[in-house]
């Protein structure tokens, strides 16, 4: 099959999630197989392509996702995705994939988890979570901080309850729109940090968010003791073909797009367009 000729996808469901972010319930007539951090190349002719990774994807029996079913949640932030935005039950858009280098969710079993995650950051980070509820005996301690600028940018709130009985979940906001009903923090994600138990030589860490977020959590775990390749990074804004051939991703011999856009904070640090 030709790797760059897209395939059609029928949208069954759209959810508002916040404030110019929806989540997109798609399905396929191919069988999609997917690992979670992967991401799909998503558009419509004549408006282009968005890389955007997958927010869902079928893991086993507990998923309510259906064969040839997956999510995305998007954000209205340029013209793919503001074209996209208006896209409602029974349209269809076009997608390539799934693509790229996930997380490493298989590495990390038998240890613990830290999670960190900024604004949409936490959409990628979603179907770790659904991993690791599914087979929570399979991993140590677990640990999920999240903040957002306020509580109305927050995503996928409703599941928040459901998540902490099986993992720890720490909220915070840089701004609570309603501080007398906001019950969690208030202030920077890296203040989060002092609440999480990290024991360096077991826990491995998942990060994504704004780069600049990643780069203070990054330097912030290591000065817990972390080794820099137990820090993972997600880079998913810089590609553009999603099969490494267009050369746009490419960073000092990598390409985000084949390589990633899971790294390893090793990897990355000191790439002249990095997390550094």
């Amino acid at each position: 099959m030709n790797p760059l000729k897209p395939l059609r996808a029928k949208v069954e469901d759209v959810k508002i999630e916040a404030e110019g972010v929806k989540t997109y319930t798609l399905s396929t007539e191919f069988p999609f197989v997917a690992e979670p951090g992967q991401f799909n190349m998503i558009g419509y002719p004549g408006v282009g392509e968005a890389p955007i990774s997958l927010s869902a994807i079928m893991q086993g029996g507990d998923s309510p996702l259906r064969d040839g079913s997956f999510k995305h949640t998007i954000k209205s932030v340029g013209r793919v995705t503001d074209f996209l935005k208006d896209f409602k039950k029974g349209d269809e858009l076009f997608f390539r994939g799934p693509y790229g280098r996930g997380w490493p969710v298989k590495k990390a079993e038998k240890k613990d988890i830290l999670m960190i995650a900024g604004g949409v950051g936490l959409a990628p980070l979603r179907p770790v979570i659904q991993k690791v509820l599914n087979q929570r005996e399979s991993f140590g301690d677990v640990s999920l901080i999240y903040g957002a600028r306020n509580e109305k940018n927050m995503l996928f709130m409703n599941e928040f309850n459901e998540w902490a009985e099986k993992i720890a979940v720490y909220l915070t906001v840089d701004e609570a729109v309603q501080p007398d009903r906001w019950k969690h923090h208030v202030g920077l994600v890296t203040d989060l940090i002092d609440r999480v138990k990290i024991k360096p030589e077991r826990t491995i860490a998942f990060v994504c968010g704004p780069e600049i977020m990643m780069r203070f959590i990054c330097r912030g775990l290591i000065m817990y003791g972390m080794s820099q390749s137990s820090l993972y990074v997600s880079l998913e804004r810089r590609m553009k073909c999603g099969i490494a051939q267009c050369g746009h991703c490419q960073h000092s011999g990598l390409f985000v797009c084949k390589d990633g856009p899971i790294f390893s904070y090793k990897e990355v640090r000191g790439l002249p367009d990095g997390v550094l």
